[in-house]
């Protein structure tokens, strides 16, 4: 149910700061006529950071309404704080997701067994499927293969998105849990082929905000064992997959989103709109990809 191509989804808003609900219906249009395969709500691409817990519920409970069963979407509900996460988790399964993106506690360090104990807790808490993402290059905490293999052990914690952006773990982990967890996915676009190539099941993308077609064929013909076929249309993506982290995720991918005018380009402090320095090279990336 949970592989290919499946776009962690800009929040789109206004420039006078709420949530632009008109443009988040067209974006999840825009991705169900491309083939994306699942969304992605409010996770850290989406903002989630800088969103009060009212929006957060909303744009997820808004997303699902306006999917309208076409394609999953899985909620982002991770936090730093157990019962926050709880909460989100609680609230995304009463609104109808169909499953919930954790991410590893965020500035507060845990331990290893603490990463495990707070993943138990809220996959015991709530009866959701559930995806783990470790991304310790904005966490500062790093959750090992030895603790994921743990949780695989829990019947609702269904698999991880690794941006680890060390390319064996994506082996240590479909070695160690791939015949418990069945969503084993890349959280980097640029290493999202090799991945596959390793027994992983798709990607977690921000590039396909930008090209959800070409990222869908991509995936498709990873997981079909097409290699040759994939690998010429990830090369026209590379250029794509580098120009989206010239500043901090998510302020490219929203100026390349607007520049295929499907939203706005306002973004919360504290993060600022995409530096003009880049402008030129965001825009060529996109060209090459066949996007503009």
């Amino acid at each position: 149910m949970f592989q290919g191509s499946m776009v962690a989804l800009v929040t789109p808003m206004r420039e006078d700061g709420p949530v632009d609900y008109e443009a988040l219906q067209r974006l999840v249009d825009f991705h169900v006529d491309n083939n994306t395969n699942a969304i992605i709500s409010v996770g850290t691409t989406g903002e989630s950071a800088t969103l009060d817990p009212d929006e957060h519920c909303q744009v997820i409970e808004r997303t699902i309404q306006f999917v309208n069963g076409r394609i999953p979407v899985i909620a982002g509900t991770g936090a730093n704080s157990t019962a926050e996460a709880i909460y989100f988790t609680r609230r995304a399964h009463e609104m109808g997701a169909d499953a919930c993106l954790l991410v590893t506690p965020y500035y507060n360090k845990p331990t290893q067994e603490g990463l495990y104990q707070h993943f138990k807790a809220i996959a015991e808490a709530v009866p959701i499927n559930q995806i783990l993402y470790n991304v310790p290059g904005r966490t500062a905490c790093d959750m090992l293969t030895p603790v994921v293999n743990r949780l695989a052990e829990i019947e609702n914690i269904i698999g991880i998105k690794d941006a680890s952006a060390d390319i064996t773990r994506a082996d240590e982990l479909v070695q160690a849990c791939s015949d418990r967890m069945s969503v084993i996915v890349s959280g980097e676009d640029g290493n999202a082929l090799e991945h596959m190539r390793r027994g992983g099941k798709g990607v977690i993308s921000v590039t396909a905000n930008v090209a959800p077609k070409q990222m869908s064929e991509m995936c498709s013909a990873a997981l079909s064992g097409d290699f040759g076929t994939a690998g010429e249309l990830n090369d026209a993506l590379a250029d794509l997959h580098k120009a989206l982290f010239f500043e901090s995720n998510p302020i490219p991918v929203k100026w390349a989103v607007q520049q295929l005018g499907l939203i706005g380009g306002h973004i919360r402090l504290p993060l600022t709109p995409l530096s003009s320095q880049y402008h030129d090279q965001v825009r060529a990336a996109m060209v090459k990809a066949g996007v503009l």
